[in-house]
C-alpha cells in the first residue's frame, strides 16, 4: 500500500514539473519573441535616425552653400552699384563734353570751311604746277565738309593735311611729264620750290617757262635748253646733284 502510494505522488509530481516546465517554455517563447521585436523595431529606428541625420547634413551644407551664395552675390551687386553709378558719372561728363563740342562746332565749321576756301585761291594763285590734282584735292574738302558720317576732328585733320601738303611745295624740286596747258603737248616738267617752273619737250626743241609776271607759258632762249634737260635728269635721280642755271625771276620781273 505505501509503495503504491509512492508511485502516486511521485508519478503526480512528474506530471506537475512537466506542467510548469511547458508554461515556462511558452513564457520563454514570448520573451524571445518581445525581444526579437524589441531589437527589430530599435534598427528600424536607428535606421530612420540615421536617415534623418543625413538629411539634416545635407540640408545644412545647402543652407550654408546657399548663404555662401547669397554673400558673393551680396558683394557683386554691391561692386556693380560701384560700376554703375561711376558710368552715370561719366556719362554724365560725356554729355557736358558733348554740349562743349557742339559749341566748338560752331566756331570750328566755320573756321574750316574759311581755310578750304583760302586754300582755292591759293592754288589758283600760285604757280599752275599739278593744278588738276592740287584743285581736286580742294575740291574733295568742300565735299568732305557736307559728309555727316566723318567727325569734325577728322575734317580738321583733313584740312591740316592739305595745308601741310602745300607747304611741302615749297621746299621740294621735283619733275613730272605733264600736258602743256596751251598745246596740249606733253613735256616734262621742273618744279623747283614756288620759285621756277620750267618745262621741256622729250626730244629738247621746245623750252619754256611759267612767266608769274605775266602768268604765261612762255619759251626760253636756247641757251637753256641743256640747262633745263640737266635739272630735269637731277630731280629726277638720274644724274648726280649738280649747279645747273636756271631762269629765276628776279626783283624787276616782279615788279
Amino acid at each position: 500500500m505505501p509503495n503504491t502510494l509512492m508511485k502516486r505522488l511521485i508519478s503526480l509530481a512528474a506530471l506537475t514539473i512537466l506542467a510548469v516546465s511547458g508554461s515556462q517554455a511558452q513564457v520563454l517563447d514570448r520573451t524571445v519573441d518581445t525581444q526579437s521585436r524589441i531589437h527589430a523595431n530599435a534598427a528600424a529606428s536607428q535606421k530612420r535616425v540615421t536617415s534623418l541625420a543625413q538629411q539634416t547634413a545635407d540640408l545644412l551644407a545647402e543652407y550654408r552653400a546657399v548663404v555662401r551664395e547669397t554673400e558673393a552675390l551680396q558683394i557683386y551687386n554691391d561692386q556693380l552699384e560701384k560700376v554703375v553709378n561711376d558710368q552715370r558719372a561719366e556719362v554724365t561728363s560725356i554729355n557736358r563734353q558733348l554740349e562743349g563740342l557742339e559749341e566748338t562746332n560752331r566756331g570750328v565749321v566755320p573756321m574750316m570751311l574759311e581755310m578750304i576756301e583760302t586754300l582755292g585761291q591759293m592754288v589758283e594763285a600760285d604757280m599752275p604746277f599739278r593744278l588738276d590734282e592740287r584743285r581736286a584735292r580742294v575740291e574733295r574738302l568742300r565735299n568732305m565738309m557736307d559728309q555727316a558720317d566723318v567727325t569734325t576732328s577728322e575734317k580738321y585733320r583733313r584740312v591740316m593735311e592739305a595745308y601741310q601738303g602745300e607747304l611741302e611745295y615749297g621746299r621740294t624740286t621735283e619733275s613730272y611729264a605733264e600736258s602743256l596747258p596751251t598745246t596740249g603737248q606733253t613735256v616734262d616738267f621742273l618744279r623747283v620750290g614756288r620759285t621756277l617752273l620750267v618745262y621741256q619737250t622729250s626730244d629738247q626743241e621746245i623750252t619754256g617757262w611759267f612767266n608769274p609776271t605775266t602768268r604765261e607759258y612762255e619759251a626760253l632762249p636756247a641757251k637753256y635748253r641743256l640747262e633745263v634737260k640737266e635739272g630735269i635728269a637731277i630731280a629726277k635721280n638720274e644724274k648726280a646733284p649738280d649747279l645747273v642755271v636756271l631762269p629765276v625771276p628776279g626783283p624787276e620781273v616782279s615788279q
